[in-house]
């Protein structure tokens, strides 16, 4: 008995470390923490840094906000991610996509930005510990590269105006367009001397650091190797100090408090929390969605590459906490970066720990550097934002679709025109377009019909309620009204789920077939489907385990009339 007693509190105990750690993943990796897994972890932390300062400088203009509010946006990740992270890799902070979506929420206003953070946080929070996560699959493929490659030309002709120094030019993209090619006879000369030097000296080392060969060769080959790598790497840090350098030549910290609940406009009106949200519209709903879906992709890909596992729920619920913590920081809306995710996982990063080290390195650039991002100019900014956006812009999508299925052509290309008039109506369109496709598939299933004096209907689909009245069309135009009428045989091996509206219809389809003195008889049943149909006591309902043995049946009864 007290044995017995003392497995089950064993069991129990068990049991309870095994939620603890679903909940705080750090516990599954912290205990077998070692000294070459430290070493990795500081070697990626402090490159992913050096490219998360300039970058999150770079995004926050692009959400229209102080270049300050990048640098807020980027630290909390780190921290709340190695607690409650399940991918090695991923590192959370200000990206392209959610700063042009934040901007086109709360139109470049700082203090509504914080607030919309909390928000997001917590409504991924709730989803997280609801268990949504299931609803990020009902956006397609097609639908996220349509956003992402309208998206990437957006922000990327965005910076254009930067990079020619022009300066009134409207952020809708179409007026967008027309002003900043009006205005090019207005354009700076150091704006644009300073801006392409950016970009060439970027290119130049993005693709030295994709030519670099192995590691294989001589000693002095391999240090020089390294050395060209690292300078690659931290290209975008490089560049920004560079440029700040020169506009320095050429001649604030922030406080940090609670999410404001209510706004002042310039005017001296007070604008309350329920009209802010009011404001914040759909934005409040796809802004979160949007995250949890960029991130988790990032994370789903890098898992795969790398063969370890991630839980997307624990995902959504690193990512709510993230932004609720970061909006006491000041921080806008976060998710996970693809780039500096790849730059993590290439560096060797062998747990979340290295995300300290990032968020350290952007804390001690806010300590330190504050005063000397007055001197950033804003084209070397552009350079580095349109390096980053440039090879969101994926062309060959177009023709791997258009060959493998062209219906997916539909959703991107609606995606990535409606991005172009407002980038949640983009992201909404798609969707939408997707879901026409997917009911009308569920709704038209695929149906192979062979045979002679008794057809053989081959089900390729599921059967559910909205295909019950093609299926009872094609039955009845193919069987029922050619003469003289044929019998069926259903073949529903591919049929897994029936509803109540199917057994309806099928009942009265087998009255007509017993009507014309033919037979319905239905073959391969999974056992839950043949258990309903038999549940339901349909007259007439005849079954077999093979089309041979259905076809069989029916040829001795025409033997027999």
């Amino acid at each position: 008995m007290d044995q017995l007693l003392l497995r089950r509190v064993s069991a129990r105990g068990c049991c309870s470390y095994s939620t603890l750690k679903a909940w705080l993943p750090i516990l599954s990796w912290l205990p077998k923490y070692n000294l070459r897994w430290l070493q990795m972890d500081l070697l990626a932390g402090l490159t992913v840094g050096l490219t998360t300062v300039p970058q999150a400088l770079a995004y926050a203009e692009v959400a229209g906000l102080p270049v300050q509010y990048g640098l807020y946006s980027a630290f909390m990740g780190g921290f709340i991610y190695t607690l409650l992270g399940t991918s090695k890799d991923v590192t959370l902070g200000p990206t392209a996509i959610m700063s042009l979506l934040c901007f086109s929420v709360v139109g470049g206003q700082p203090h509504r930005a914080v607030l919309l953070s909390l928000l997001c946080g917590l409504i991924q929070a709730v989803m997280a510990l609801l268990r949504l996560g299931f609803l990020l699959d009902f956006i397609s493929y097609p639908v996220i590269k349509g956003f992402t490659c309208a998206a990437a030309v957006t922000i990327g002709f965005g910076q254009v105006k930067n990079i020619l120094g022009l300066k009134g030019i409207p952020q809708q993209f179409f007026l967008e367009v027309y002003y900043t090619f009006y205005k090019i006879p207005e354009a700076r000369t150091g704006d644009v001397v300073l801006g392409l030097l950016c970009l060439t000296l970027l290119v130049m080392l993005m693709f030295m650091k994709t030519s670099l060969g192995s590691d294989d060769g001589p000693t002095s080959y391999r240090v020089t190797r390294k050395i060209v790598w690292a300078v690659a790497t931290m290209r975008n840090a490089l560049i920004v100090v560079a440029a700040s350098l020169v506009a320095f030549s050429w001649d604030v910290s922030g406080h940090h408090v609670p999410p404001p609940t209510s706004d002042t406009t310039e005017n001296g009106t007070i604008v309350s929390f329920g009209e802010i949200v009011t404001g914040f519209g759909g934005g409040l709903a796809m802004i979160p969605f949007m995250g949890l879906l960029e991130s988790i992709a990032i994370a789903k890909s890098f898992a795969s590459q790398n063969d370890y596992r991630i839980n997307a729920n624990q995902e959504l619920l690193a990512i709510g906490v993230t932004n609720i913590m970061g909006s006491f920081v000041s921080a806008y809306p976060v998710t996970g970066s693809f780039g500096r995710t790849a730059v993590n996982s290439q560096t060797g990063v062998c747990t979340p720990a290295g995300g300290i080290i990032t968020s350290a390195i952007v804390l001690l650039s806010l300590a330190f550097l504050m005063p000397a991002f007055y001197y950033i100019p804003k084209a070397s900014l552009a350079a580095v934002i349109i390096c980053a956006v440039a090879p969101m812009v994926d062309y060959r999508i177009v023709t791997k679709m258009w060959r493998i299925s062209k219906l997916d052509l539909f959703p991107f290309i609606v995606t990535f025109l409606m991005s172009f008039w407002e980038v949640q109506y983009g992201i909404i369109g798609g969707v939408a377009v997707s879901g026409v496709l997917l009911l009308y598939n569920t709704a038209r299933p695929q149906i192979k019909v062979t045979g002679r004096n008794v057809l053989v209907m081959e089900l390729n689909n599921g059967l559910s309620f909205p295909a019950t009245e093609y299926l009872s069309h094609v039955i009845h135009t193919q069987a029922l009204q050619v003469s003289p009428p044929r019998s069926v045989v259903l073949d529903c091996l591919h049929v897994s789920v029936i509803d109540f509206t199917v057994i309806s219809e099928l009942r009265d389809l087998l009255r007509q077939f017993k009507l014309r003195d033919v037979r319905l008889v239905f073959s391969r049943l999974q056992p839950s489907v043949l258990e309903m149909l038999l549940a339901a006591d349909l007259q007439d309902f005849r079954y077999t385990d093979s089309v041979d043995a259905a076809l069989q049946m029916e040829s001795h009864s025409l033997l027999d009339d």
